[in-house]
């Protein structure tokens, strides 16, 4: 029988007790290009509001791919002290300066931190361990009574080895937004994992710092509305049932015949082809919203997704082995009773325009408006973000060694569950699948799986 083209994965409920042996500071292993009182510049797409924020991730890697004599945690925390030379800014803190923005600053004592920890289970105790779980949380490492949100006078780049008893381990990792993006992230993830296979310092491309390419003009120029920053009171009941209900995490696995099938029915009549990434942003929104009965019907809401803007940036162009965040977030909208209603091509009509309307001045246009309208606060107000893991080398990058892990990415949506997240399958085998994981009321998970699952195209 052939596989379903949508597959809700279950999430094993799980306690995993823990015990932290012992924190160890990773200072550079030689002389970097900055001093105790040097500070760094942050562009505004490296300290928006949305960026202050840690990104943590997991990697589960077996018994039977590991077979080096080095004991994990040395053989990590060595090869993260020699990456540290050329990617030193991760050594550093964050401080707040004029106007609310931040800067990297060196002192004393700073440093990347890595942790070891031990379980007295086994990898196969805690059942499926390629589907995000909310579960983990303990194999990353955060400190007692942290605040929420917090990143000013925080280690930059925290790790955490967690042994377990059949002699598997994770890694959990949780890399400050500010310093880098996704694509920089794998970056200096395949720095670190090359390393530390090889045992020599390893860096391909070499890391370029260079924030000040996304300095604001003077005076600045906004041309767009950046509806994605606007503040908006939200009339809906969309937010009020997310954060009220304390959300669930559900994740599925979506075949690569579903998403080429949902791409051609989804294609907008206007002949310009739309991206398959473009038809299951607008039918997961449209699942969501329907399945969460947002009231009233005419209230406004929106979609923002990440869009990578590199390849935009022409004159001049970034240089190779850049690794701070460059991206930014166009904004769909919508009244829930189109979205709802529509056909799903018109959605993905809108999908496809936003994200081609990521143009260069679009990028310099959000610097500016950044400049001039700082963000304070994250605006939820009617709003759902998609966040697109699957075009991440995560799996490649993160072979120290002892092969690719069973599982690389988040862990838990629920702290911000008006976030989606498209991540690529980990198995060798999976044929352009991709996981969708999204957070919803318990009482509206089963409505959001049948319409997820049956399209309706007229």
């Amino acid at each position: 029988m052939a596989p379903p083209w949508v597959q809700e994965l279950q999430i094993p409920h799980i306690d995993i007790p823990i015990t932290i042996d012992r924190m160890v500071p990773i200072m550079p292993a030689g002389p970097i290009p900055a001093a105790d009182g040097d500070s760094l510049y942050l562009s505004n797409l490296d300290d928006v509001i949305g960026a202050r924020v840690f990104t943590p991730t997991v990697y589960f890697y077996q018994l039977d791919s590991f077979n080096s004599s080095v004991p994990v945690m040395e053989m990590l925390g060595e090869a993260l002290s020699l990456v540290l030379v050329p990617y030193y800014p991760f050594s550093g803190r964050l401080r707040e300066t004029k106007n609310g923005k931040v800067e990297v600053f060196f002192g004393p004592e700073q440093g990347a931190l890595m942790v070891e920890a031990h379980s007295e289970i086994t990898l196969d105790s805690l059942g499926n361990i390629t589907v995000p779980n909310p579960a983990w949380e303990s194999l990353i490492f955060k400190f007692p009574n942290e605040e929420p949100y917090k990143v000013l006078e925080m280690p930059l780049l925290i790790a955490q080895v967690t042994l377990f008893k059949c002699g598997g381990f994770s890694l959990g990792l949780r890399l400050c937004h500010c310093i880098c993006d996704g694509l920089g992230a794998m970056q200096f993830l395949s720095a670190w994992a090359a390393t530390a296979k090889s045992g020599t310092l390893t860096t391909n491309p070499h890391p370029c710092w260079e924030r000040e390419f996304f300095k604001p003009r003077d005076p600045p120029i906004v041309k767009f509305p950046h509806v994605e920053f606007m503040k908006i009171d939200d009339g809906s009941s969309l937010t009020m049932s997310l954060w009220k209900s304390k959300p669930v995490q559900r994740c599925y696995r979506i075949s690569r015949e579903f998403q080429l099938w949902l791409k051609f029915h989804a294609q907008p009549d206007d002949m310009s082809a739309c991206s398959t990434f473009d038809a299951m942003a607008a039918h997961i929104w449209r699942s969501w919203v329907e399945a969460l009965d947002v009231k009233p019907v005419d209230y406004t809401l929106r979609l923002t997704f990440s869009v990578n803007a590199r390849q935009k940036l022409k004159n001049p162009p970034l240089k190779n082995g850049f690794y701070g965040n460059v991206l930014c977030l166009p904004c769909v909208t919508s009244t829930v009773s189109e979205l709802v209603n529509d056909n799903l091509s018109k959605t993905t009509r809108l999908v496809r325009e936003a994200r081609n309307g990521v143009s260069e001045e679009y990028v310099k246009s959000t610097v500016d408006y950044i400049e001039v309208d700082r963000p304070r606060r994250l605006e939820f107000g009617g709003k759902l973000t998609i966040t697109q893991w699957t075009r991440f080398s995560i799996y490649e990058s993160a072979d120290f060694g002892w092969g690719r892990p069973v599982y690389a990415g988040p862990i838990d949506l629920s702290p911000t569950p008006q976030v989606c997240v498209f991540l690529p399958e980990g198995a060798t085998e999976s044929n352009g699948s991709m996981l969708v994981c999204i957070c919803l009321p318990e009482n509206a998970t089963q409505k959001f799986t049948e319409l997820l699952c049956r399209v309706m195209m007229d």
